[in-house]
């Protein structure tokens, strides 16, 4: 394959992906991880794509709020082992915080009925915790985002800042190691902020393509993470600079 074609299949993979790592490419393509970096830097400056940590981020594509029924069929299988894994540390009595995410509606439906108090801006979260009698739940109310069927806005806002817990159970749509964890929403970026300033530790559930890349909006660095659950996908490198960070890891498989 000539260099320019396999440049332009590259573009072609960033755009209909939104995200893709080296090592992928470097598979998909059979040529070395270090000629896709040089294919990357040349495509990022002819404005074709943006380079992440461990590979390139679409910037054709409207990046906006992914639908509910996407979200829940995309690496679902991933999002159930890492929902089981953060159930294993919620104990009973805990005050905890979930976000509007797949994953936290797992973890909602994987939740023993016990003494609990859950505080979340997800309508299906409530709802699937509606059906375990020892669990209190609170809602945010807020403004209704239909895409993700999540409450956001000031109101939201001023309800998470009313409480504390014990623990926040978050997943957001990019993992950069520089840049830190960003969303496609900046209400939705603001608000995981918030759920991981009212708590004592913050457990980060994503799976492992969310590492590498970057959304629209910030929500904290890394270094604000206490614990990340994720897949066994996850590159060594990624994996050995967590470390360094001293952040610890849980992986599934």
């Amino acid at each position: 394959m000539l260099v320019a074609e396999r440049q332009k299949k590259i573009v072609e993979l960033v755009n209909e992906r939104l995200s893709i790592r080296v090592t992928e490419l470097s598979k998909i393509f059979s040529v070395t991880e270090e000629t896709i970096r040089r294919d990357l830097e040349k495509l990022e400056k002819e404005n074709l794509l943006m380079r992440s940590h461990g590979g390139a981020v679409s910037i054709e594509k409207d990046q906006g709020e992914i639908s509910y029924l996407e979200r829940e069929i995309t690496n679902a299988e991933q999002k159930k082992a890492i929902a089981a894994a953060a159930v294993r540390l919620i104990e009973q009595g805990d005050q905890i915080v979930l976000d509007a995410s797949t994953t936290a509606w797992y973890v909602a439906k994987e939740l023993p009925d016990m003494p609990l108090t859950v505080l979340t801006n997800s309508i299906k979260v409530a709802i699937e915790l509606s059906k375990k009698e020892q669990i209190k739940v609170i809602s945010t109310g807020g403004t209704l985002l239909s895409q993700s069927l999540s409450y956001v806005g000031p109101l939201a806002e001023r309800s998470l800042s009313m409480y504390h817990v014990n623990k926040a159970f978050l997943s957001c749509k990019g993992v950069h190691l520089e840049r830190g964890l960003s969303d496609f929403n900046e209400s939705q970026a603001l608000l995981k902020k918030q759920m991981r300033e009212i708590a004592d530790e913050t457990i980060l559930m994503v799976d492992s393509s969310k590492f590498g890349t970057r959304a629209f909006s910030q929500i904290v660095p890394v270094t604000n993470i206490d614990c990340i659950i994720t897949d066994s996908k996850i590159d060594k490198e990624t994996k050995n600079e967590l470390e360094e960070k001293k952040i610890k890891l849980l992986i599934v498989d």
